[in-house]
């Protein structure tokens, strides 16, 4: 039986919101970053306008994930802390604010940004409304289910602001993701074993999931190459060249991560890697002289 929960309903809101992931919500300034308009009048208003429509977009999804999943949640050593599966947070109170941040989501887009980017936090919406009532318990569809997240989120910044994203950068974006999430499961598995609370890695094995992650990062690497080809031509490609070196250190850093069974929860380890931090500043930086010196 849950504990009874004693208190305000605002703090374990704002906690089962989950605010520490939405860092994964920086991704929209990918594409105006890319693109060379970052610093141009009005583009970064957008972007934040973006930024926080997915950012509500996603803590409501986070607060259906959590209703759905709360029964398997007591059952996790530490997700049985999380409010909604401690008790703390009424299932209908959950349910009532991830209405209220999913519609806000759409508001904020639709009012200060535009209709397209309204549609596609809607199709972001329905995309995870899939995946938590039915993707995330099918092999293969779960990881593709969740890294088309990540995906929608970078796309969202040229939204905002009327930018086409390339195809080379959306092919990245998504080997990446692909690789993040199933490094992911990787982790759980090797820490919780099939018998874990995700009911969906007993559909998986160590040796599937290392095949998963070793081709999505030799996807990222090619198609980053040829897309720094692609933002750089003869003398002035210097940087876009060379940011290729940082690209790859990143995957491989990350890589020995999730070997290591440390990437269960990959917003976690970005906070507490410094050499992974080191390294991401250091590719942003060559990036950023590639695009605007």
């Amino acid at each position: 039986m849950s504990p009874k929960r004693k208190g305000s309903d605002l703090r374990p809101l704002l906690v089962s919101m989950r605010p520490r992931q939405w860092i994964k919500n920086l991704l929209v300034v990918a594409v105006p970053l890319a693109s060379g308009t970052f610093l141009e009048q009005g583009v970064v208003g957008k972007i934040i306008v973006a930024f926080v429509s997915m950012c509500l977009a996603a803590s409501s999804v986070y607060l259906v994930n959590d209703v759905l999943d709360r029964d398997s949640d007591r059952k996790h050593p530490s997700k049985s802390q999380r409010p909604i599966a401690s008790g703390e947070l009424p299932v209908r109170t959950a349910l009532i604010a991830a209405a209220v941040l999913a519609v806000g989501g759409l508001a904020v887009a639709g009012l200060l940004a535009s209709t397209d980017l309204m549609w596609l936090v809607a199709g972001y919406l329905g995309l995870q409304a899939i995946y938590v009532a039915w993707a995330k318990h099918q092999p293969v569809l779960d990881l593709a289910s969740v890294a088309a997240g990540f995906v929608i989120r970078a796309i969202a910044g040229g939204v905002a602001v009327g930018i086409p994203t390339s195809t080379w950068f959306m092919t990245v974006t998504a080997a990446t993701a692909f690789f993040v999430v199933s490094g992911k499961r990787y982790s759980e598995l090797v820490t919780q074993g099939v018998s874990g609370t995700r009911q969906g890695l007993k559909d998986y094995s160590e040796g599937y999931l290392r095949f998963a992650w070793g081709v999505s990062v030799g996807i990222a690497v090619v198609f980053y190459g040829l897309w720094a080809a692609e933002l750089s031509s003869g003398d002035s490609g210097f940087w876009g060249r060379v940011s290729v070196v940082p690209f790859v250190l990143i995957l491989l850093r990350y890589a020995r991560d999730i070997d290591a069974g440390l990437a269960e929860a990959p917003e976690e380890m970005l906070f507490r890697d410094r050499v992974l931090q080191i390294l991401g500043i250091v590719w942003v930086a060559m990036f950023a002289l590639q695009v605007y010196a």
